[in-house]
């Protein structure tokens, strides 16, 4: 019987086009666990330090729209819940809104929390890039932002001084 902890969603890999070099990042965050995990789903949570939220049920398969926080409604990024395990594993699939049904467009984010007693390890893997696509380019420069923002509000209740950071 197959894990219902895992969803089998096609992602670049599948369809044999190259793939770029993963892009990983880990952070250790002065917060349990839970509270990383909650940040990382929580609408109003990622509406403060990600500008946009994420909204979805949360179960492997279902879908999982990156909606901007300006009111607008529009969602940027968008996929497929691949894996659950809180608060230690998830695993999204990403792309932009309109090329989210094209399994070649599909990389891959997997989220590993390991708890430190009060403190958590959290790895972010981004596999399964086009290389050199604006995508690739845009999570290799993204996600040390929202990470360290991430951090600084969970670690302290407030977001970083984004207005002086250079515009990619």
């Amino acid at each position: 019987m197959p894990d219902s902890k895992i969803a089998p969603i096609q992602t670049r890999s599948s369809t044999s086009k190259k793939c770029a070099p993963d892009f990983i990042y880990t952070i250790f965050i002065k917060a349990t666990a839970e509270q990383v995990w909650n940040g990382l789903i929580d609408r109003e949570l990622t509406k403060a330090y990600w500008g946009h939220y994420n909204q979805s049920d949360w179960k492997p398969g279902s879908r999982w729209d990156h909606v901007r926080s300006d009111g607008s409604g529009k969602i940027d990024t968008r996929g497929r819940i691949v894996e659950m395990d809180p608060p230690h594993k998830m695993v999204w699939s990403w792309a932009f809104d309109q090329e989210a049904d094209l399994p070649e467009k599909l990389s891959r984010v997997t989220y590993e929390l390991i708890s430190l007693g009060p403190d958590t390890k959290l790895t972010v893997i981004h596999s399964e890039l086009e290389p050199g696509s604006s995508m690739d380019i845009g999570v290799r420069e993204g996600w040390p932002a929202v990470l360290s923002n991430l951090k600084s509000l969970l670690e302290t209740g407030t977001v970083l001084s984004e207005e002086l950071w250079p515009k990619s």
